[in-house]
């Protein structure tokens, strides 16, 4: 009778993971800490909240878990760490794709933010397809869209 496979030690499974991540395509999703938004003031979608933020950005990780991609989230203030907060991240790691959310990019009042935050990843990956999002569900279809 034929053994099902099984690691035969932690290093093996930690490697086998690690080599599994590889091969990941990897998502950075920039967008402003949902805890910071006044969803009340004008340019953010008529009846968005932070318990909705977070719900469609888990729900996008799960779908682009399952087509083979790895999200990071990297949640920013409105401008005065944004920049040092998104470094940060693309310095950790390489990323395939970089998502920039709506609250960032559609928002009149967000220009100079979103500006800087696309000379960030301009600077520290430049190999990275660049995408936005419409809402925070829908991360996956912008993603699918480049990479």
């Amino acid at each position: 009778m034929e053994q099902p496979f099984v690691f035969s030690s932690f290093r093996t499974g930690a490697c086998f993971l690690r080599m599994l991540s590889l091969l990941m395509k990897t998502v950075l999703g920039i967008g402003l800490d949902p805890t910071l938004i006044d969803f009340s003031k004008p340019g953010y979608p008529p009846g968005m909240s932070t318990e909705k933020v977070l719900a469609g950005i888990k729900a996008s990780e799960e779908e682009l878990r399952g087509l083979g991609y790895s999200l990071e989230a990297c949640f920013t203030d409105f401008g005065e760490t944004a920049e040092a907060v998104v470094r940060n991240h693309l310095n950790t790691k390489h990323f395939d794709c970089v998502m920039i959310g709506a609250g960032v990019r559609a928002n009149p009042q967000n220009l100079l933010l979103f500006e800087k935050i696309i000379n960030v990843v301009h600077e520290h990956a430049p190999q990275a397809r660049i995408c936005f999002n419409e809402e925070p569900k829908d991360i996956a279809n912008a993603v699918k869209r480049w990479i």
